[in-house]
């Protein structure tokens, strides 16, 4: 996953998390704003009640690596919470419910020649 599609400024989390109502599926809280322009950017929040740093890590490089393999639309940034059931799950059952809140929003593209644009 690009540097620049990753939120890193704390302004930007509080501000969407305070303006936009969650979508809540199996482990996940997602935050989804739309957009008039730019690139998509997604961030990641794991709070210390999931595990100690060295788990909640792995939980992001997961969620980053699941998020890498499609190409998704512009014009948005999402917010990903992750719940403690989360460790429960195996990577594909991660991916699985991921993908599905994600086709149910519409942010991944259908055609993948869409990305040369």
């Amino acid at each position: 996953m690009k540097k620049i599609n990753i939120i890193k400024e704390n302004e930007t989390y509080n501000e969407i998390i305070k303006n936009i109502k969650p979508i809540k599926y199996k482990d996940y809280i997602i935050y989804i704003e739309r957009k008039e322009s730019g690139i998509y950017q997604f961030g990641f929040s794991v709070g210390k009640k999931v595990g100690n740093a060295v788990t909640r890590n792995r939980i992001k490089r997961q969620l980053k690596s699941i998020i890498d393999k499609k190409y998704y639309q512009n014009n948005f940034n999402c917010i990903i919470m992750v719940r403690k059931s989360i460790l429960e799950k195996n990577y594909r059952e991660m991916e699985e419910n991921l993908m599905y809140v994600f086709s149910k929003l519409d942010i991944i593209k259908e055609n993948i020649n869409e990305q040369k644009d």
